[in-house]
């Protein structure tokens, strides 16, 4: 019987890391959507708490981050290797790049997987410095000193180079989330042909939620504190 790290070095055995710490990812990323919805108010009490709260979980918090970096190395890992191997076997590329046409699942989203990806890692390098280890403002809510993450965002989000850039990061995180999605559940064994319809057109509603929404955030914040 093959050993579990022979299993894991295999194509198949990358793209089930892939599939599943992608998923994982997905699910974060609903959550951490969910929380930034707060911004959308000119209030900066319900966002600052929200983040305090989080904060408030001390080690354990720490531990969630460390495992979503260790599931982004993974993934990324993973990725590139499956599509260096691919490369390796075809060592010209597909001329066209949009989609085959049904039944083929060959579009603009799957032939950019490693671009768009390799964008995405730049985008939270750039994304965690500014906002994760930014400048350091505190305000107090209900007689606890938290810091003022409210202010911050609002100060990025008024530019409008970060503003464009975050937008078009978003368009690539939805092409990309729109062919992981189902991809994910075909590399875990689970494409049963009745049931793929509908998950290729859940990954494609996650996609448009999840870039419409995020990129969504920073344009209003920039037309409230910049245009209106």
């Amino acid at each position: 019987m093959p050993s579990f790290m022979s299993t894991v070095r295999s194509s198949v055995g990358k793209k089930f890391l892939m599939a599943i710490t992608g998923l994982a990812m997905i699910v974060f990323l609903i959550e951490h959507l969910t929380g930034n919805f707060l911004l959308l108010q000119p209030n900066p009490e319900p966002y600052n708490k929200y983040a305090h709260f989080l904060l408030s979980f001390g080690w354990l918090l720490i531990v969630a981050e460390l495992i979503l970096v260790a599931f982004l190395v993974i993934h990324m890992i993973s990725g590139i290797s499956v599509f260096l191997k691919k490369r390796q076997a075809r060592p010209v590329g597909y001329h066209v790049t949009g989609s085959a046409g049904k039944p083929s699942k060959k579009s603009f989203a799957s032939t950019t997987m490693i671009y768009t990806g390799i964008v995405i890692f730049i985008f939270l390098a750039i994304h965690l410095k500014t906002f994760k280890y930014g400048p350091y403002y505190e305000t107090t809510v209900d007689g606890v000193v938290m810091r003022d993450l409210y202010r911050l965002v609002n100060e990025v989000f008024s530019d409008p180079l970060y503003v464009g850039g975050y937008v078009v990061a978003m368009i690539l995180l939805g092409f990309h989330l729109r062919h992981g999605f189902w991809s994910a559940f075909q590399s875990l064994g689970l494409n049963h042909p009745r049931y793929m319809p509908i998950i290729y057109g859940l990954g494609v509603l996650i996609a448009i939620v999840l870039a419409v929404g995020f990129l969504g955030i920073p344009v209003w914040i920039y037309l409230r504190e910049v245009v209106l």
